[in-house]
């Protein structure tokens, strides 16, 4: 009775976020102008980059302090491939299986070598510098991949958009883009819904709340950790295809500020829960978004600033404690019960 309420719980919520996130595709379009479209873009790409956060640390318990590394690398291998295919039908692929690769290698190598949760947010952190340093080091015309020169500091602003698969010639309109944008955003929320929901799932959460526990119980945790972990890389790298196509790529999006940024949006949005992230992400933005036109206000004080008060404000975060207080405000069942057998004659 309660796996079958559970499952129909996660239905509903699945289809609730892939509806919303149709109609937002359809009508947002209709009444943002062009830069707001794009900077709408952005956030969703941002949005997704939260999500895939929020998965490995809310419910592995996984803090990685480097996601901004698989999110670059994923922009970089999209813009490098497109490039060079003059099409980004198969670019696309490429930029998925990059930092899903690079997840899976690096998570292999913590898990396996039972590396303590302080050192993995090092080792994490540390691979996102090491990546941010090389993209800035890579100003010469002798650094390129086929075609593709790296730029260096300057990036890849050439970054060709994504266009109707395998039409090179029909490139999608900003519209076609931030509709694209949306719907990998509900997609990537139902997938990570789905995945909790399955045994994988139940069990990666079971080794967040005592490890050793799953594991004496046969669990082999290190696979389990290693499986979230690449999975959050794959959407990182998904965040990073749709950031390429609205900016574009540059060694800004392995650096200290964006790995910085990922963690605050998680810990105010609502960290064990996968709407938080992405509710945190999209509000900070537009805080951080209205400071930068003001001149008398660091935009990065600013988010310092909502930080602490959320943190003391909200220790559990900003979704998890609406959705406590709105709990309260509705009976519970037992509460229901017992008003109708005292109304019953």
């Amino acid at each position: 009775m309660t796996a079958a309420r559970g499952r129909g719980r996660t239905a509903a919520e699945i289809g609730a976020a892939l509806l919303l996130a149709i109609l937002a595709a359809w009508k947002l379009p209709e009444v943002l102008e062009l830069f707001a479209l794009i900077n709408a873009t952005v956030f969703v790409a941002m949005a997704v980059l939260a999500l895939s956060l929020g998965l490995i640390w809310g419910y592995g318990g996984i803090l990685c302090f480097g996601q901004a590394a698989f999110f670059g690398l994923g922009g970089y291998a999209y813009a490098v491939a497109a490039i060079n295919f003059g099409d980004s039908t198969p670019a696309v692929p490429i930029a998925l299986a990059v930092p899903t690769l690079a997840a899976a290698a690096l998570g292999y190598m913590m898990f396996y070598g039972r590396v303590s949760d302080v050192y993995m947010g090092v080792i994490t952190l540390t691979v996102s510098l090491i990546l941010f340093k090389f993209a800035n080091s890579t100003a010469g015309d002798q650094w390129h991949i086929g075609s593709a020169m790296l730029g260096g500091f300057n990036g890849i602003p050439a970054t060709p958009p994504l266009n109707a698969p395998f039409d090179p010639s029909r490139p999608l309109a900003p519209e076609e883009i931030f509709a694209v944008a949306v719907i990998c955003l509900g997609a990537s929320y139902a997938a990570a819904k789905l995945l909790l929901a399955s045994r994988f799932g139940r069990v990666a959460v079971a080794i967040r709340e005592n490890e050793l526990r799953a594991e004496l119980l046969g669990y082999d945790v290190r696979l389990h950790k290693l499986g979230l972990f690449t999975v959050g890389g794959l959407i990182a790298g998904l965040a990073g295809i749709l950031f390429a196509n609205s900016v574009f790529v540059s060694p800004t999006m392995f650096s200290l500020s964006y790995s910085a940024q990922i963690i605050i949006w998680v810990i105010v949005g609502g960290l064990g829960t996968l709407v938080g992230p992405v509710v945190g992400c999209i509000l900070l933005q537009l805080l951080t978004s209205w400071a930068g036109t003001l001149q008398s206000v660091s935009p990065n004080l600013l988010l310092g600033v909502v930080l602490m008060l959320a943190v003391v404000a909200f220790p559990k975060g900003l979704v998890p404690t609406l959705g406590a207080a709105l709990a309260g405000l509705v009976p519970s069942g037992t509460v229901r019960r017992q008003a109708r057998a005292k109304a019953a004659p």
